[in-house]
């Protein structure tokens, strides 16, 4: 018999390390077919808000978006598909499951998940639909979580997404309040340009993401638009650091074993706490 050296499987530690230097990881969604059906349902309520035929080929129909609906209509079409998608109860506990296997090596498996998923269109050469360069430690999110982005259609160059590494991170950061302070965050991306990583995922992929590295998109340059899901998922029993971004509202616990419910509802026999 041999005895077991580490808490921590061979998997494991492989995957850990290369989060560690990259501060992401690119691998295989769980379930293809589940991908394929929120895809196909996402379709389904863009044809019926354009009121249109379902498409032989899905990933033009995505692909080419651009073409059907204005960049002027955008923000209206993309909200009025978030907001369909989200109202279903199946929506979220499906979206975990495409990356659940790297999210519970990654985390943990008492999780807490924001409370919505997040739909992404960008167009080619819209600039209405960026989000610079930041951190979402910045606005008062927890540093112990991790953004798990679908893309539904391949994801590419600047067609994707931008990340900085770790190590230019830790270079960076202890100069951000000065580099802001005598710009914005526009001169923040030109000093890191050259440093960050575009992003290549393809369709039938997860990217999962420290959100505390510096990260953004620009204006897609490419001829196709991105179409990309992402949500926030957190150690249940991890700090919060705000009140507008905590338990309870921002983040919903989902899946509480029963040995900690167990424990919240532990109450001390009175005279035993004295």
């Amino acid at each position: 018999m041999a005895f077991i050296e580490s808490f921590i499987t061979p998997e494991e530690d492989a995957l850990n390390e290369e989060f560690l230097e990259k501060g992401y990881v690119i691998k295989d969604v769980d379930c293809p077919d589940v991908l394929y059906a929120m895809r196909h349902m996402i379709l389904e309520v863009a044809c019926e808000l354009l009121e249109v035929d379902l498409p032989d080929d899905e990933t033009d129909f995505l692909n080419l978006i651009h073409e059907m609906v204005d960049i002027s209509e955008l923000n209206g079409f993309r909200l009025a598909i978030y907001n369909k998608v989200n109202e279903q109860t199946w929506f979220r506990p499906t979206y975990f499951r495409l990356g659940r296997n790297l999210t519970e090596k990654l985390v943990g498996n008492e999780l807490a998940m924001q409370n919505q998923v997040n739909l992404s269109i960008q167009m080619p050469n819209d600039n209405s639909s960026l989000i610079g360069i930041h951190s979402d430690a910045f606005s008062g999110e927890t540093p112990f979580q991790i953004v798990q982005w679908v893309p539904l259609v391949d994801a590419y160059d600047t067609k994707s997404m931008f990340l900085l590494p770790p190590e230019n991170n830790r270079r960076i950061f202890p100069q951000i309040r000065q580099i802001v302070e005598d710009g914005n965050m526009d001169l923040l991306f030109e000093e890191v340009k050259d440093q960050v990583v575009w992003l290549t995922v393809p369709y039938g992929k997860v990217l999962i993401f420290s959100p505390n590295l510096l990260h953004g998109n620009v204006v897609n340059q490419e001829k196709r638009t991105r179409w990309s899901l992402n949500c926030r998922f957190t150690g249940l029993f991890t700090p919060y650091t705000s009140c507008e971004k905590s338990l309870g509202g921002f983040y919903l616990p989902i899946t509480t074993r029963i040995v900690s419910r167990v424990g919240m509802n532990y109450q001390t026999p009175k005279g035993f706490d004295e």
